[in-house]
């Protein structure tokens, strides 16, 4: 009898385990998920930071008109814009592709002409100039700003000198011959995005009228309060601008790379879950192992009046509270990491003497986190619906016990 009892015990405490590592594997998943989300979410929302802090939230531009007449008129399309009350600020662009030449070196860039006096009302470019002035950038003096990495890569310093070759030339005898002109490097800018920092080179807006021409497109650059409302800005500004012109807001120059950030964030969502349903199978095996361990006290409970639907309902309510318990540790730890992540990776890159993001590989130093309520709601939800769903099959099996053939065995 005590060895009977002794064996209950040993049998009682190893199902508690297997219960109580459900729901440990439950928080961890959920913590896990929460976490990758957020650091997800931050590095999306650093790098299109980045972005605009170069690129401007909406364009607009006639590419039906050359680039020097559209100058001409870029303060009177500026004026129709600016009387929408979600645009702050505008300034004139010109825009086309050229060849830059120094030695033996070639590079391709995407050279962009503005207008220095108001290119502080569209981005952030006048406060990342490292060396030299954005101001030299004046009609006529042929000046052009670059990054800090091209400017490495084309082994040139301000007061250096780079031949800037245009796609528009002229046919002779001898072929084909691109429009050349030489520029001198007056700043050198880093805004932090090596993308940006390696393929873009900024000009005066005439200087790039002049050399581009026909080639290149030129408009009106502009800032709206809200970025994430630009698309929405830019549809209500083709309705209102006269016919013709074109408004091209951020996310559709940067529409590939938004819609791999998605999936890449959908398909972690999906990979990390699996976690989550391996714990919530584990949860499973341990009612399973509950009724099996139970089937007396199922069958006395039988005796004793209780009907099949609350045998089920305990163990029913009893995998729910794991599931529940589980993914409310998981969440509150997966919140605490992820909105304290600027202290705990530089405490633990001092701790061990390393160092996880480094700065000469990627763009960012610092791990960035960013989480959302909506994907916070989205991985509690996921996982109570697993953990509910892992409790339906016991409590059925437990409900389905017949007393008189548990009792006869035992």
């Amino acid at each position: 009898m005590t060895r009977a009892k002794g064996r209950g015990k040993k049998r009682d405490r190893f199902v508690s385990f297997i219960a109580g590592s459900s729901m440990a594997g439950i928080a961890l998943g959920v913590a896990a998920l929460i976490i990758v989300m957020s650091v997800m979410n931050g590095f999306q929302v650093d790098v299109r930071d980045r972005m605009l802090s170069v690129l401007p939230h909406i364009q607009l531009f006639n590419p039906q008109v050359d680039a020097v007449s559209a100058l001409e008129d870029w303060q009177n399309l500026a004026s129709e814009a600016e009387k929408n009350p979600e645009v702050v600020g505008a300034s004139a662009f010109v825009a086309s592709s050229g060849m830059l030449a120094r030695g033996n070196v070639l590079k391709g860039v995407e050279i962009r002409g503005l207008d220095p006096a108001n290119e502080g009302k569209v981005s952030e470019l006048p406060d990342q100039i490292i060396r030299g002035s954005l101001d030299s950038l004046q009609p006529g003096t042929f000046n052009m700003v670059i990054g800090q990495t091209l400017a490495n890569q084309m082994g040139v310093n301000v007061g250096d000198t780079l031949l800037v070759m245009s796609p528009q030339g002229s046919i002779n005898p001898a072929g084909f011959t691109p429009r050349m002109r030489q520029f001198t490097i007056s700043g050198i800018f880093s805004s932090g995005h090596y993308e940006y920092d390696s393929s873009l080179a900024f000009i005066a807006a005439r200087d790039g009228a002049v050399l581009f021409r026909n080639m290149g497109l030129a408009g009106v650059r502009l800032k709206v309060k809200d970025m994430l409302e630009a698309p929405e800005v830019a549809n209500q500004l083709m309705f209102s601008l006269p016919q013709g012109i074109v408004a091209r807001d951020w996310t559709q120059d940067n529409r590939t790379w938004f819609a791999a950030v998605k999936t890449e964030k959908r398909m972690m969502f999906l990979i990390l879950a699996l976690i989550i349903a391996v714990a919530a199978f584990n949860l499973l095996s341990s009612l399973v192992m509950a009724v099996k361990d139970k089937q007396s006290d199922i069958a006395i409970l039988r005796t004793l009046g209780a009907s099949p639907a609350e045998v089920a309902r305990i163990f029913l309510v009893q995998g729910s509270l794991i599931g529940i318990v589980g993914t409310f540790m998981g969440v509150f730890l997966g919140c605490l990491v992820a909105y304290n992540i600027d202290v705990i990776i530089p405490f633990i890159e001092n701790l061990f003497g390393i160092h996880f993001l480094d700065p000469s590989i990627y763009f960012v130093s610092q791990l960035p986190s960013h989480p959302e309520i909506s994907d916070i709601t989205a991985v509690g939800l996921t996982s109570l619906v697993l953990s509910i769903l892992a409790t339906l099959y016991p409590s059925w099996r437990a409900s389905r016990l017949q007393p008189a053939e548990v009792l006869r065995h035992d």
